[in-house]
């Protein structure tokens, strides 16, 4: 079904294209105004009555089937012959705005030199320059204004039909020029992509991939998987774009540490705060103070902390104690790797031993006597 609709809405592009470049051929090499006149002004006199219709032999109908593509070949040549001077002058337009554009671009960007939206400005002053020389050499060519916005509708309207996904693409290009959704170097997910910009094209945006949990077959981390990713520029108008390093380059990440319930809490949570201190605890007060003054521009909550905080949320079976810092965001594998390796060998300290106690995997066996009811057997209830 979806392949149906597919070939149906190519189908319909093609046939308004083929419409378009007909009307414009047509207007481009069709008969003079004159010839129609001349051929449409000789008509029979209505009170003269016809002869009869004698019946053509077959040699008779090939000399006018002849005549009549010779008729039509040389008025094809005579419109092209005519059209010739007008062909002339729209060739030279066509090149006087290509020249205009270009010295209009090198212009440009000497003068705006590193801007970051100096290359969107650039391209809608060439389109504009290209869409006055466009109708100008249109309106030389139809010799009247009504024809040109015909037949400039007419091409605009096939256009928009069989090139949609690419004016998408570039309407997304121009809005994310002048939005700053994301730019080289940052570090974005559009869609299902995410990684790492390597460049920005005018129809599409090419990423360096990384990898993450929720991508099977990849790297199970945020670092580099080598790939290459290129998805269109239209993903900004229909997708969503996540931003990790655009205003503020830090992120918020989490290590969750797993207890069991017999454990002294406020000892753990003690010690899980004081060993994230030591790890992480360094490098958070300038950028907590960067994001308290950015929430505080934006009129949000500015009670951010700049020490490592602990958490505590309950399980099934066990309490997970959670350690939130905050990181850059190119490095949150770095720090969460040094602060769990930290974490661990300190709890496997004999000093902790009967105050932190480690979560197994926990198992009810139940032993049914010979009537069905439960035993009372000691040891019911052990741990794997």
């Amino acid at each position: 079904m979806r392949q149906a609709r597919g070939r149906l809405r190519a189908f319909r592009k093609a046939s308004f294209l083929a419409v378009a470049l007909t009307g414009l051929l047509l207007l481009v090499v069709g008969p003079s105004e004159e010839a129609l006149a001349e051929d449409g002004g000789v008509t029979a006199p209505a009170d003269i009555p016809s002869e009869p219709k004698r019946q053509l032999q077959p040699e008779e109908v090939a000399r006018e089937a002849s005549a009549e593509a010779e008729r039509t070949v040389l008025g094809v040549r005579q419109g092209f012959l005519n059209a010739l001077p007008k062909l002339t002058v729209v060739l030279g337009t066509l090149l006087l705005t290509w020249g205009m554009a270009r010295g209009l671009r090198a212009v440009l960007h000497r003068v705006m030199g590193r801007w970051a939206r100096a290359d969107a400005s650039t391209a809608l002053v060439s389109i504009f320059v290209w869409l006055l020389g466009t109708g100008i050499a249109v309106s030389v060519m139809a010799g009247d204004i009504r024809a040109m916005l015909g037949s400039v509708g007419l091409v605009g309207l096939a256009l928009s039909w069989a090139l949609q996904t690419p004016i998408e693409s570039f309407t997304g290009w121009l809005l994310n020029s002048f939005q700053g959704y994301y730019r080289v170097g940052d570090r974005v997910q559009v869609g299902d992509v995410f990684g790492d910009v390597y460049a920005i094209d005018f129809l599409s945006t090419t990423v360096w991939e990384l990898g993450s949990p929720e991508r099977p077959g990849a790297v199970h981390a945020e670092q580099p998987t080598g790939r290459l990713i290129t998805f269109p520029n239209n993903e900004v108008l229909t997708g969503t774009v996540v931003n990790l390093t655009r205003d503020f380059p830090y992120v918020w990440d989490e290590l969750l540490v797993p207890v069991a319930n017999e454990s002294d809490l406020r000892y753990v949570l003690e010690l899980l705060r004081r060993l994230a201190l030591e790890v992480v605890g360094a490098d958070m007060a300038g950028p907590a103070h960067q994001y308290e003054q950015l929430l505080r521009k934006a009129r949000l909550e500015t009670s951010v902390a700049d020490t490592p905080e602990v958490y505590v949320s309950l399980a099934e079976s066990w309490t997970n104690v959670t350690i939130r810092y905050l990181v850059h965001a190119r490095q949150r594998r770095k720090w969460k790797s040094l602060l769990a390796e930290r974490v661990m060998v300190e709890l496997n300290q004999p000093l902790h031993a009967g105050r932190i106690i480690p979560v197994l995997p926990r198992q009810q066996v139940q032993f049914l006597g010979v009537d069905g009811r439960p035993t009372d057997v000691p040891g019911k209830r052990r741990v794997e």
